[in-house]
């Protein structure tokens, strides 16, 4: 299915761009999420007359990211959870506990920002989580797992 990308998506291509994707990409993610529309042309000429509009929009959405991402890059968050004499934890330090640290430190992430690659963290420690704020914005915060008896 040909559409047209309405921001820039990771992977796929920039604002604006004409792309061929799976059927089920496409009308099930994609089109719902605002991300695209049908490369059909009344979709093209519509596009066309509110491409400047849509780009200010995107600048300013960046924008805004870099400077959370300012505040958020390089802070340190400290999770208390139940270990054992070994250090590993009764359970484990999942992206929602993440999210839940660093509202109470007064910043606001979602829970599909947080990008943990190994999975959830099990072992006492330092690690370093990456936040996606925005396509082009990511941050690295450390997250400090404590154990307690």
């Amino acid at each position: 299915m040909q559409v047209i990308l309405m921001e820039k998506v990771a992977n796929l291509g920039e604002l604006g761009d004409v792309v061929k994707v799976k059927d089920g990409y496409a009308r099930n993610f994609l089109i719902p999420h605002g991300k695209a529309k049908r490369a059909t042309e009344a979709n093209l000429k519509a596009f066309e007359s509110r491409r400047a509009e849509l780009e200010k929009a995107q600048a300013e959405t960046f924008k805004a990211a870099q400077e959370r991402g300012a505040k958020l890059d390089g802070l340190t968050v400290q999770i208390t959870q139940k270990a054992g004499p070994d250090g590993r934890l009764f359970g484990s330090v999942t992206n929602y506990d993440v999210v839940e640290a660093l509202q109470k430190q007064g910043h606001e992430v979602e829970r599909a920002n947080v990008r943990m690659p190994q999975g959830p963290l099990k072992q006492v420690g330092d690690f370093p989580i990456q936040i996606a704020l925005h396509t082009d914005v990511t941050v690295t915060i450390t997250v400090s797992v404590l154990g307690e008896q």
